[in-house]
């Protein structure tokens, strides 16, 4: 699920990559986000930057909250945030959350290195996503 209107992709989809002999994978494009502020840049970034931007937004969307979304999309992660659980559970649970979140997305093969801290107000979530054009390190601080 891209923020790019459908039609707007299918048109702009000159890019493609051969993966092997018998398979052609699109680069994957977005609108670019400023990451500290969560705000559109007002650039359309492409490949690993686009996978980037699809992990962030989809962290930061809080899954059934928003009509608009399909109910695969977003991630259920407030719900670790200010309960009283074990690192053990917020580890394994989330992880679980996330992956099935992010597996979703055609362009990403697997999640490794998964940690997650959870403090007072806040959750710190990092991992490595391998991807079909490379690998992502994400580190992102998750808020009510």
């Amino acid at each position: 699920m891209s923020i790019l209107p459908s039609f707007l992709q299918e048109l702009s989809d000159t890019k493609a990559i051969k993966e092997d002999d018998s398979q052609v994978v699109k680069v994957p494009k977005e609108y670019g986000i400023d990451f500290r502020t969560g705000q559109l840049t007002g650039k359309i970034v492409e490949g690993l930057e686009a996978i980037k931007v699809w992990i962030w937004l989809c962290m930061h969307t809080e899954r059934f909250r928003h009509a608009i979304y399909s109910a695969d999309y977003g991630a259920s992660l407030e719900q670790y945030i200010g309960h009283m659980l074990s690192e053990e559970y917020i580890n394994t649970d989330c992880e679980s959350e996330i992956t099935d979140a992010l597996l979703i997305n055609e362009y990403i093969e697997s999640i490794e290195d998964f940690e997650a801290v959870r403090n007072s107000d806040s959750l710190n979530i990092s991992f490595r996503v391998v991807t079909k054009f490379g690998s992502i390190e994400v580190d992102e601080n998750v808020r009510r």
